[in-house]
């Protein structure tokens, strides 16, 4: 992504009145060129996670107007559950996503910050990166005493709002405070257990999170010991909606310490206290790659190939995580990659063979041969792939699942890439009608026409040397599988190199007719080198291939 993305993550005091929540919540889309991803209500907590995303300036406009509604809907003198809050919007971090900097993110946390304070007449605190002080940081202490601290706690010279009144008004016993802030992405996890205790769920929490336990020394001290996990928040609680107890965890970097090692730490924090941890729950957006890393790392553990579609990782880390156990997990709704994906991007990858089929033998001129090329490359790599994977798993070859799985995750990538560049095909293409259809009246918008075209024959070019190299390359895979996959599905290896050398020749041949129409002779003459080299390599790749199945067939 190019564009400047950042995400804000409200959290307002109120999780059961729907009609107040989705008031809120739609405030958010009427700032242009924001997105409302999710809306994750908690009825005993008595609080909504609210998530959007866009550009800076349109994010701070949407931030602020949320906060607005929240203080005219939310009273918090009524305000009771069960989770730790201080404000109607009790807080309201920023999130970098692509082209903004934490320090950017900062600066955007205090402007927003300013405007609340002057504007709403909240008390405004800045934690995390935005904190004016060192013990601002932390949220839990700028939240410490919570609602019901606030009228002794805005006296205290020490904890004066960074913005706002510094006094409990009639206004400030409405709204509460807020905390305002920017952070790196923060998972909130919840793990659920097989009790109905809250003690028993916080011991175990207090285990795990880095913060850990006070514990009381032979003298009366007291010290503080630190829990198994960096990076990780946590408590323990009871939820009538669902009458478990649950670990309520924030994983604050998940470079650190990722969702599946927070929850393999509860399994044994939980076991170790007669408890058993039965599923899990999370709380707003996931990044795609959390749940791809916890599939290979449950994967690795039962010796499976990591070779594997995304779809398939997918559902492997919803059941080894146990994210299904209180309701089902929709990742189109959970995965913060699958919430920002554009409309008709993956088109023609999207449709099914048969409406493939159609679409290519329709009367617009795309898609055409380099997509089909790009298609076919695709199944060829996948059979190699479907050998690779099916060797990982062969009875007495136990010792070599690595093998063949790391020889599955390179045609897994491959085929990825092969996918893209169908569409991509297709793309090129419509860049070109663009700038067919630019004004060419007068001598500058000539030239900026014969510019564009130039620009956009060279894309329509590229894109079919593209799928030659990754066609090509696809053929190692292949060629192994046949000396020493499965001897079963050595035919399979070898009609995927027949497949791969299509691909390639059929790149070669879009390459060839779009260089047609190009001026740049330099260019031209350069692509045209690499096409012919690839081509020579494909054609004798798919013979070394053809001969090693053949012997065994």
């Amino acid at each position: 992504m190019n564009r400047r993305l950042i995400e804000c993550v409200p959290n307002i005091s109120e999780g059961r009145d729907r009609a107040k929540i989705d008031a809120i919540a739609a405030v958010v889309e009427t700032v242009e060129g924001v997105r409302l991803l999710d809306v994750d209500p908690g009825k005993a907590t008595n609080r909504t996670v609210i998530t959007f995303v866009g550009e800076p300036e349109n994010v701070i406009e949407a931030a602020y107007r949320l906060i607005k509604k929240a203080q005219e809907l939310i009273d918090m003198r009524g305000h009771k559950g069960e989770h730790p809050r201080f404000g109607a919007t009790d807080v309201c971090p920023l999130v970098p996503i692509s082209g903004v900097s934490m320090e950017e993110c900062a600066a955007f946390a205090k402007k927003l910050g300013e405007r609340v304070g002057n504007e709403l007449k909240i008390p405004v605190y800045l934690y995390e990166y935005a904190a004016s002080e060192e013990k601002r940081r932390n949220l839990a202490n700028n939240r410490s005493g919570e609602y019901e601290g606030l009228p002794k706690k805005l006296t205290d010279p020490a904890w004066k709002p960074d913005f706002g009144p510094a006094a409990f008004t009639d206004s400030v016993a409405r709204s509460g405070a807020i905390a305002i802030g920017a952070r790196n992405f923060l998972v909130a996890y919840n793990v659920n257990l097989n009790s109905t205790s809250t003690r028993r769920a916080n011991a175990i929490a207090f285990d795990i999170r880095e913060a850990g336990r006070k514990v009381k020394q032979a003298d009366g001290t007291e010290v503080q010991e630190p829990g198994k996990l960096k990076a990780v928040k946590g408590i323990g609680w009871y939820i009538e909606e669902y009458g478990i107890a649950q670990l309520s965890l924030n994983l604050t970097d998940i470079t650190i310490t990722p969702v599946h090692v927070a929850f393999d730490e509860a399994c044994k924090a939980a076991e170790a206290r007669g408890i058993r941890v039965t599923g899990s729950e999370l709380v707003g957006l996931i990044p795609k790659q959390s749940l791809l890393d916890a599939a290979d790392f449950y994967l690795t553990r039962q010796e499976r190939s990591l070779g594997i579609s995304e779809r398939e990782k997918i559902k492997i880390a919803v059941k080894s995580l146990g994210l299904d156990d209180l309701g089902p997990f929709d990742p189109q709704k959970k995965v913060i990659e699958y919430m920002l994906e554009e409309p008709n991007t993956e088109r023609l990858v999207r449709m099914d063979l048969k409406r493939f089929s159609e679409e290519t033998a329709g009367e617009s001129p795309a898609p055409g041969g380099g997509s089909v090329a790009a298609y076919v490359g695709a199944l060829g790599v996948s059979l190699g792939a479907m050998v690779a994977n099916l060797s990982a798993h062969k009875r007495g070859w136990d010792d070599r699942w690595k093998e063949f799985s790391d020889w599955a995750v390179v045609g897994e990538k491959l085929r990825n890439e092969l996918l893209f560049l169908v569409d991509e095909d297709t793309r090129a293409f419509d860049r070109i009608m663009a700038a067919m259809g630019l004004p060419k009246g007068s001598d500058a918008e000539k030239a900026a026409r014969k510019a564009a075209m130039t620009e956009a024959t060279k894309g329509a070019i590229l894109t079919p040397l593209r799928t030659m190299e990754v066609c090509v390359e696809s053929m190692a895979l292949m060629k192994a599988m046949a000396e020493n996959g499965l001897p079963a599905s050595v035919s399979d290896a070898g009609v995927g190199a027949l497949c791969a050398r299509t691909g390639a020749l059929g790149g070669y041949l879009n390459v060839r007719i779009n260089c047609a129409g190009l001026d740049d002779a330099t260019f031209k003459s350069e692509v045209l080198a690499k096409a012919e080299a690839l081509k020579v390599q494909a054609d004798a790749l798919e013979a070394e291939v053809m001969a090693l199945t053949l012997a065994k067939v």
